[in-house]
């Protein structure tokens, strides 16, 4: 006797593909069913999971993520390409290079203000007050960084750090935009986006020895699960330079 073919997903991340036609066959069939019985979410969830465990189905184990990034030498390549994009306007390469350094979500960056630096003293630093979930924290600064950036404001104490011909904050499609012009420009093949210069600071800094609840409060996770996944793709990448060492 042939054995019955489990249903399958069509769906494949990161791409819009219709799911399998049976199985929106018994969607439709489902949706039918639940709608004579005038069930409402609560009753719905209900349903579902105990369908689950009439089956004894169990999901599937976790994978280790593996957050994409640039290596050190794509990050330098990167900024130095923003540099050159405008000669005229060497500010692009410094906006990139903050995104980077800070590790800010582009959501944040836009919204950084000249009164938000605090480059006296001997631990310079930035206020991000546009964080997620309405927090805030504090972001060290390098002090060549630091140094750029009051240059850059030549003594402005107010608006945005980085404002443009309108005197207004870019947008974070603006900033987009720059990211993969500059990308361009240093020949890296990947795709580029704000989010990807986040991932990267964050697991150079795990890989060269920054302590996880350090990166959490960097990075301005509130959940520490969000951080240890940095933790769990740089293990992957230990491992796969330990099997090249022995392949």
């Amino acid at each position: 006797m042939e054995s019955a073919t489990p249903l399958k997903l069509a769906e494949v991340r990161g791409k819009k593909a219709k799911a399998n036609s049976e199985l929106e066959a018994l969607i439709a069939e489902t949706a039918k069913l639940w709608r004579k019985a005038h069930l409402d979410y609560d009753q719905s969830k209900y349903v579902v999971e105990r369908v689950r465990r009439l089956l004894e189905l169990a999901p599937p184990p976790k994978r280790r993520r593996v957050v994409e990034r640039l290596s050190r030498e794509e990050v330098e390549r990167l900024l130095e390409a923003a540099y050159r994009l405008n000669p005229r306007k060497p500010v692009y390469g410094l906006m990139l290079k903050t995104l980077f350094y800070t590790g800010c979500r582009v959501s944040e960056f836009v919204f950084l203000r000249a009164q938000d630096l605090h480059l006296d003293g001997e631990a310079p630093h930035i206020y991000v007050h546009k964080a997620k979930k309405d927090s805030v924290r504090y972001v060290p600064l390098l002090p060549a960084l630091a140094q750029e950036l009051r240059l850059h404001l030549a003594g402005r104490t107010r608006g945005y750090l980085f404002e443009s011909n309108r005197h207004d904050r870019y947008s974070a499609r603006a900033i987009q935009k720059l990211i993969q012009a500059a990308a361009r420009e240093a020949g890296i093949p990947k795709r580029v986006y704000p989010h990807l210069l986040r991932h990267s600071v964050a697991q150079i800094l795990l890989d060269r020895g920054m302590p996880l609840e350090q990166l959490q409060k960097f990075l301005g996770h509130q959940d520490p699960k969000t951080t240890q996944i940095y933790a769990e793709s740089s293990l992957a990448q230990v491992g796969e330079s330990y099997r090249r060492v022995w392949g």
